[in-house]
């Protein structure tokens, strides 16, 4: 029998219409906006966020551009109209599957139009999508789905499917296809229902989107953003990186799609600014310049490692990319060489975002001739950014503290996670970066650090506490310590530092990344790098001493060199959706 479709939420409970209102979903995960409502309703009440929900945004650039390319993908072009034909065609399904009403469904799809669709089904139907970047292992996908209590799953495969089986709160799983066993056919057409589905309006204030950080733990971290967030601040950064009003933006955006930095693509560029949104299913840097070349995008995100190896390539005679406005970098630090090619090799400006899902925006458009090391001038109307002292307190000009924000774009909590909420967010709603910065003179950001331990390998965030923990269950290591060392193509790469356990002998970097690819963690994490010692250096304290150790690694790493099958696996690898980052943004 096809159930009723469930009804929308359109305000926060009775019980949550306080300060801080509370939305709970059916499986029974509150979602808390951390910053009061009063702060809220002023952003709103100010214009710097439309007071609807991401759907009817959508549904109104349907209606005011049905023909327009919506976007342009591996398998062709869709407009507007035929978009939202297959966007409700989902969104049926999803209802006849009694999704709706807040639940959590999730989305691990490759970028093209079964991501984009299912996205807006989610909104469509009154449910919070839950985005996961590809690459991650079984571990990390159970983890995401299993903290926010997801109801409905569409995964890449009906194979996947096994792996979140038995997850107590997953009631229905798609995939792409008519279907396989338990797993529903995305691309099935629904039966007719008795109550046909209808879309109606969601609470603005409401959570809509989760994004993803691999972030310094463990475990993946979710960051709860509510519709306003999404259409409001976040569209704001990315409709400062646009000059000329008047030219529709075409966005050509080589991240996935589910990943934080690659939240601006459909949430943003379709639903709050009627844009064209342009996407591959695998990165090819000679690809991207024919697509540039073809589909004249006006501007281009990627991260770091992809914009040196695109502007790296020999140019073509028939090359033609005079459509850009603006390259657009972002996932990791931009290294001043990438940019200065990058700016040859397209005649535009370079734009570097920091941020990270937590909340947190800064960029480069508009500043003419920023230092080196400053990410631009903090704009209110996205995130205000101010430095804070180890108590809390704010810093005055140009002292160094930890970086926390607070703005439009700021999201509403972690997902299931209180312990997070106290530890990043202040009472007042201010986000807690965990990075280090100051600002100047001039009001512009200088970012010279992170208080996280973590990597960042191609935009991608690797926890080393986590990679430490599987190296430490392989019976020849004594003791495991992990530090990035820097590499000029991916950024940082992984070195994993280890004290031998007596007696046996000396594992190799082979042995190792054997042992946690049993243990289940996922290639992308594994040490590239591997420094034996007989004992840890010491600090005056009698902790580990992590300058000492990066000092090491980084002096042996630039005596080595990787070997040649390794490198070239990886540059394959480097080119597949996984790839690009999840964090910081």
């Amino acid at each position: 029998m096809t159930a009723a479709p469930a009804p929308r939420h359109r305000t926060a409970p009775p019980a949550s219409r306080g300060e801080h209102p509370v939305w709970t979903s059916r499986a029974g995960v509150r979602f808390p906006d951390l910053v009061p409502r009063a702060q809220r309703s002023a952003w709103v009440t100010a214009g710097l966020c439309p007071d609807t929900d991401l759907y009817a945004l959508f549904t109104g650039r349907v209606r005011e551009h049905p023909d327009r390319q919506a976007l342009v993908d591996d398998a062709g072009v869709l407009s507007y109209a035929a978009l939202d034909a297959e966007v409700r065609r989902i969104a049926a399904l999803f209802a006849q599957a009694d999704l709706g009403d807040g639940d959590v469904v999730a989305l691990l799809l490759p970028n093209g139009r079964d991501a984009v669709a299912a996205e807006l089904a989610v909104y469509a139907i009154g449910s919070v999508a839950l985005p996961t970047p590809p690459g991650g292992d079984d571990r990390d996908v159970r983890a995401l789905l299993a903290r926010s209590r997801a109801r409905g799953a569409v995964l890449a495969s009906a194979d996947r499917a096994q792996a979140v089986a038995d997850l107590p709160y997953l009631r229905t799983v798609f995939a792409p296809g008519p279907g396989k066993g338990r797993t529903h056919g995305l691309h099935a057409l629904p039966t007719p229902a008795r109550h046909p589905w209808r879309p109606q309006p969601a609470d603005p204030y409401g959570p809509a989107r989760i994004l993803v950080s691999s972030g310094s733990e463990a475990e993946p971290k979710m960051v709860a953003y509510s519709h306003h967030a999404l259409a409001g601040g976040r569209a704001r950064y990315v409709r400062s990186l646009h000059p000329d009003t008047t030219l529709p933006p075409r966005h050509l955006v080589l991240v996935p799609l589910a990943s934080s930095f690659g939240s601006l693509g459909t949430p943003v560029t379709l639903a709050a600014l009627g844009g064209t949104l342009i996407v591959r299913s695998a990165f090819d840097p000679a690809g991207v310049l024919r697509m540039v070349a073809e589909h004249r995008p006006t501007h281009l995100f990627a991260v770091p490692t992809m914009l040196r190896r695109i502007a790296g390539l020999p140019a073509r005679p028939d090359e033609d990319t005079s459509s850009l406005r603006a390259v657009v970098s972002s996932g990791a630090p931009l290294p001043a060489a990438t940019a200065q090619a990058c700016r040859e090799r397209f005649g535009r400006p370079v734009v570097t975002v920091y941020g990270s899902s937590d909340g947190v925006n800064c960029h480069t458009a508009g500043e003419r001739h920023p230092p080196g090391d400053s990410v631009g001038t903090p704009d209110p109307a996205v995130a205000r950014i101010r430095i804070t002292g180890p108590d809390g307190t704010p810093l005055p000009t140009g002292r160094t503290g930890q970086i926390e924000a607070l703005g439009p774009m700021t999201p509403l909590c972690y997902v299931n996670a209180p312990e997070l909420d106290s530890r990043y967010r202040a009472s007042d709603g201010w986000v807690r970066s965990g990075d280090l910065g100051l600002l100047d003179e001039r009001g512009r950001l200088h970012v010279l650090g992170r208080l996280k331990r973590i990597a960042v390998r191609g935009g991608l965030n690797i926890s080393l506490a986590e990679v430490e923990r599987e190296l430490g269950t392989h019976p020849a290591v004594a003791e495991a310590i992990c530090v990035p060392v820097p590499d000029p193509d991916l950024g940082e790469r992984l070195c994993a530092c280890i004290r031998p356990a007596p007696g046996t002998p000396v594992p190799t970097l082979s042995d190792l990344t054997a042992h946690l690819g049993v243990r289940g963690l996922a290639r992308r994490k594994h040490p590239e790098r591997l420094l034996v010692l007989n004992e840890m250096p010491l600090g005056p304290t009698g902790k580990v001493c992590y300058r000492t150790l990066m000092s090491r690694a980084t002096a042996r790493s630039a005596r080595e060199r990787p070997q040649g099958a390794r490198e070239a696996e990886e540059s394959s690898q480097d080119r597949s959706p996984g790839t690009p980052p999840a964090e910081p943004e």
